[in-house]
C-alpha cells in the first residue's frame, strides 16, 4: 500500500531524493545565466509550445507550425480547437511535465520510458518545426538522450535516471519563473494570460491569472516531491 503518510520517512533512496533535486536546483540557480542552461531552457520552451500543440489537437484544432528562438521565446501557430484551453496550456502543461519527469526519474524503468516518448516526441516535433533552432535542438536531444540511454545500457556509467531528474527539476523552476516573469512583473498584452483575460468571463486580468497559473505550478511542484518520497517510501 502507498504510504502517504510518510510514516518512518526518509529511508536512503528518499534522502537521495531530495538531497539530489536540492542540489540541482543550487547548481541551476547558479550558472542560470550561463550558456551551459541554454539548451535545457530552450528544451523547456519546447515543452511549453508541444503542450500548446497537444491541447490544440485534443480539442480537434489543426497545429500550423511551432517555433522555439534562441532568446528563450517561442509561437505555436494553430488554426481552431478549444481557445480557452490552449492558451493556458502552454505554462500549466509544461509545469506537469516537469512534475512527469521528476516523478518518471524515481525508477529505472519508468526513467527509460520517460527518455523513449521524450525522444518520440522530439522526432515527431521535427515534421512540426517551423525554424532551424527547433530542428537543432530536437536533433541535439535526441543525440543527447540516446547517447545518455546507451551509457546507461552498455557502461557503468548509469545516469539515466539523473539526467531525467534534471530535465524534470530545470523544467518545473523554469516553468515557475518563466510564469512570474512574463505573466507577474510586468504586462506583456499578448501574453498567453492577458489573451485568456480576454475571452474569459471572470473578473481577472493577466496579471491575476498569472498568479493563479503560478500557483498551479507550485503545486506540481511541490506535488511532484511529494509523490516521488510516496514511490521510494
Amino acid at each position: 500500500m502507498p504510504n502517504w503518510e510518510l510514516k518512518s520517512c526518509c529511508n536512503h533512496d528518499q534522502v537521495a531524493f531530495m538531497v539530489t533535486i536540492g542540489v540541482f536546483t543550487v547548481v541551476i540557480f547558479a550558472l542560470w545565466r550561463t550558456v551551459l542552461l541554454t539548451p535545457f531552457k530552450l528544451i523547456t520552451v519546447f515543452l511549453h509550445e508541444a503542450s500548446h500543440a497537444i491541447a490544440c489537437k485534443l480539442t480537434c484544432g489543426h497545429v500550423e507550425g511551432i517555433k522555439v528562438h534562441a532568446d528563450e521565446g517561442g509561437v505555436t501557430q494553430t488554426r481552431g480547437g478549444a481557445y480557452w484551453l490552449i492558451l493556458p496550456a502552454g505554462y500549466l502543461g509544461s509545469s506537469f511535465w516537469g512534475m512527469a519527469l521528476i516523478l518518471a526519474s524515481t525508477n529505472l524503468i519508468t526513467a527509460r520510458i520517460a527518455a523513449g516518448c521524450f525522444i518520440l516526441a522530439l522526432v515527431v516535433v521535427l515534421f512540426y518545426a517551423k525554424n532551424w533552432t527547433l530542428r537543432g535542438l530536437s536533433i541535439g536531444f535526441i543525440i543527447f538522450l540516446a547517447i545518455i540511454w546507451l551509457l546507461q545500457e552498455k557502461t557503468t556509467v548509469r545516469i539515466l535516471r539523473y539526467v531525467i531528474l534534471f530535465i524534470g527539476v530545470m523544467n518545473s523552476l523554469f516553468s515557475v519563473y518563466d510564469i512570474y516573469d512574463d505573466l507577474i512583473s510586468r504586462r506583456v498584452h499578448s501574453s498567453d494570460a492577458e489573451k485568456f483575460a480576454e475571452i474569459c468571463p471572470c473578473p481577472c486580468n493577466g496579471v491575476g491569472w498569472g498568479c493563479i497559473w503560478g500557483m498551479i505550478s507550485f503545486i506540481f511542484l511541490a506535488g511532484s516531491m511529494y509523490l516521488g518520497l510516496v514511490i521510494l517510501s
